[in-house]
């Protein structure tokens, strides 16, 4: 869920460092003798996301979109710190044009082949340097169809947008660091005409009109993987609750076409957030709410920071999904791709969990049907076998299925002791599959060996005792 023009020296200064870029050299007087940032943090299913050498702490993105051409200016100010003695290094962006590049304010050679821009600074950066990485890029932002044939990446329906990032999407509309263990605080500001409403991550610090054009300033003090981050652009409304009532605070954003049908999810919405925090422990950001759009908006659901994007009305068990991914994915944000199940079987469970508590179905009639589901057993959720199969079932429901049978072999109260420890230890950073069975043995005084092997890894349906 990655389609691939030359090397642009800003003036003709820049030429003798796109020579130095060719040649691999350290430009003169540099004092740093480094070596290129990988190009990729090599996934196991998407191996060309994600780049190497330096970690990025803060996004400022500016972007002013025009729906009548699609067209959309942005400014990225990226502020990383390097891992290593670093001589050029990259960022992933998909479609757009790079218009500039300064580093530490100095113009730098750039070369944008495909979705790899690489960039080669004035000086080489010394490992552990916090530096500023400034791209003004512009274009038409485009869909990208991932491996299943979802799309994400920027989605436009006539003065509608909305820019969803699972797995790969968000390079298609600001360039970064686009692999989930690379999380980052934000700011995005977004200027339409007026009259059209900009949502994104976050709180909303300001909103201004100024010649026929309106800007929203949204800030994400927490860390976010940039496949969670969101824009959604169209004529919403848009209604804030504070945070008095017991629960943090709340903006909601609905499309004037779902405003009655979404009625009762924004109702709902109150209460499975403190039902949430009960069951996982704090609500991990400092805000809440949801984006409801239209049927055809996109093709899904999508989990993003601090309020999830609903295309159009759904279940409220779909919001329960979305909220609980809050806990597992976006504060508990998966290694790689291949540990998805780690996100998705939580979400499915607290389905269950959810349907157990407002309509007295046991978590283990659930169980039931999923383990008589064949689509579930096609593989083991924790080795899907190709990048096509990271949202299919088994990643979900056998997800799920894996986290009942540790509760009925540890016990209730040990089950959920684990689940808010594990929710807490983790919180706003990344683990893997192998960081979540060792926690859980610890934690329980368990060698669970035997239940990972064939309800985590095994090809075949176990029986059941």
């Amino acid at each position: 869920m990655y389609p691939r023009p030359a090397l642009r020296p800003a003036s003709a200064s820049a030429l003798a460092l796109a020579l130095a870029f060719v040649l691999g050299g350290c430009v003169p007087g540099g004092g740093v003798h480094g070596k290129p940032g990988a190009a990729s943090l090599r996934d196991p299913y998407f191996p060309r996301i994600g780049n190497g050498g330096y970690d990025v702490q803060h996004y400022g993105l500016t972007l002013d979109y025009a729906p009548d051409t699609g067209r959309l200016k942005g400014t990225a100010e990226i502020t990383a710190r390097t891992t290593q003695d670093l001589s050029a290094f990259n960022l992933d962006l998909d479609g757009l044009t790079v218009d500039s590049v300064t580093v530490d304010g100095e113009k730098a050679a750039f070369h944008h082949a495909g979705t790899e821009v690489t960039l080669r600074p004035g000086e080489d950066l010394r490992r552990g340097a916090t530096f500023r990485t400034v791209v003004r890029y512009s274009g038409v932002p485009r869909r990208i169809t991932d491996p299943d044939t979802s799309e994400e990446g920027w989605l436009r329906t006539g003065e509608r947008a909305v820019g969803l990032g699972e797995p790969t999407g968000s390079m298609a509309w600001f360039p970064g660091n686009h692999h989930p263990s690379d999380k980052a605080s934000y700011d995005i500001r977004i200027t339409v005409p007026e009259g059209l409403k900009a949502v994104s991550n976050g709180e909303l610090r300001a909103e201004r009109t100024a010649d026929g054009r309106t800007t929203f300033d949204w800030h994400s003090a927490e860390p976010m993987a940039s496949y969670v981050a969101m824009v959604a652009i169209g004529p919403y409304k848009t209604r804030s609750i504070d945070g008095t009532k017991g629960t943090v605070p709340i903006y909601t954003a609905v499309d004037p076409t779902a405003v009655n049908s979404g009625a009762r999810l924004l109702k709902e919405l109150p209460g499975i957030v403190k039902w949430q925090e009960k069951t996982f422990g704090p609500y991990p950001f400092s805000s809440t709410g949801v984006v409801i759009g239209r049927p055809g908006d996109s093709g899904y659901a999508l989990e993003t920071q601090n309020r999830p994007f609903l295309p159009g009305p759904t279940s409220v068990a779909t919001l329960v999904h979305e909220m609980a991914h809050q806990w597992f994915g976006n504060s508990v944000t998966p290694k790689s791709w291949r540990d998805m199940w780690l996100s998705e079987g939580f979400a499915k469970y607290t389905e269950w969990l959810w349907t157990e508590h407002t309509e007295r179905v046991p978590v283990r009639q659930s169980f039931a049907d999923a383990y008589d589901a064949d689509a579930n057993w096609t593989f083991p959720p924790a080795r899907p076998p190709s990048a096509v199969n990271i949202s299919d079932p088994p990643v979900y429901g056998r997800g799920a299925m894996v986290l009942q049978r540790v509760r009925e072999t540890v016990g209730d109260a040990t089950f959920f002791r684990i689940v808010r420890g594990w929710a807490r230890t983790h919180r706003h950073g990344n683990a893997d599959t192998h960081d979540f069975t060792t926690y859980v043995e610890r934690e329980s005084g368990r060698d669970l060996g035997e239940l990972w092997d064939a309800w985590l890894y095994g090809e075949e349906r176990p029986w059941l005792e």
